[in-house]
């Protein structure tokens, strides 16, 4: 299976927060199992994430596509360029970037 797949089975199946301030904001309060980034995600906004989740000891996921892209494999008709995954629900998105 691959990451676009396993992205996409994630906000089906499971609990996932998109955008930069939702996520950050959700961050805070709430750990994630693993946070993805665009590749072309905002410099400052990739550093304060980076931030929270080596507080917390979250993985990140730079994902290899743009923003644009990010939000197509999320199936949104905008850009993505951070999501944060709470729960993974029938993805196996957790095995495949940790294994």
């Amino acid at each position: 299976m691959n990451i676009e797949r396993s992205i996409r089975d994630a906000i089906d199946t499971g609990k996932v927060v998109l955008g930069e301030r939702h996520t950050l904001r959700t961050l805070r309060s709430d750990k994630f199992k693993l946070a993805v980034v665009s590749s072309n995600c905002k410099p400052d906004t990739k550093k304060e994430l980076i931030r929270y989740t080596d507080i917390k000891k979250i993985f990140i996921y730079e994902y290899p596509g743009s923003s644009i892209e990010l939000g197509s494999v999320c199936g949104k008709p905008f850009i993505v360029s951070m999501l944060g995954i709470l729960e993974a629900g029938e993805s196996n998105i957790l095995d495949l970037i940790r294994g």
